[in-house]
């Protein structure tokens, strides 16, 4: 999975709903997109890119599909993840803690849980 491409920023708008409702028919995610609403067509095109490219499955009803997420959130954080790290941080995982931690200007509650999951983690 992880040659698997990354999502556009409409794909990943569209695939955001999918993994919150874990599936579900076109008319669903326009429903739970922002205002100003995009066209059902423009949604279904997005959703048969989104399968072409691996990412959603679907199950048939008649006429309409009901359109499944195929890998998970999580999968895909993990892929992005590691690309950003390969990509932009040499596969440094400090360097790339401590470019967050300089530019995200982190408060004492953030920079509380990141030390206390460095804790769990230092078994």
């Amino acid at each position: 999975m992880s040659d698997m491409k990354e999502l556009t920023k409409a794909e990943e708008q569209i695939m955001q709903e999918l993994w919150e409702m874990g599936g579900g028919f076109v008319k669903d995610v326009v429903e739970r997109l922002p205002e100003p609403k995009p066209a059902y067509n423009t949604v279904s095109t997005i959703i048969r890119i989104l399968e072409t490219k691996g990412f959603v499955d679907h199950e048939s009803y008649g006429k309409s599909h009901r359109y499944i997420p195929k890998i998970s959130k999580e999968e895909y954080k993990k892929i992005i993840t590691g690309k950003l790290l390969h990509n932009y941080f040499d596969n440094s995982a400090s360097s790339m803690l401590s470019f967050f931690l300089e530019e995200q200007q982190l408060g004492i509650q953030d920079l509380d849980e990141i030390l206390h999951i460095i804790q769990r983690n230092k078994k």
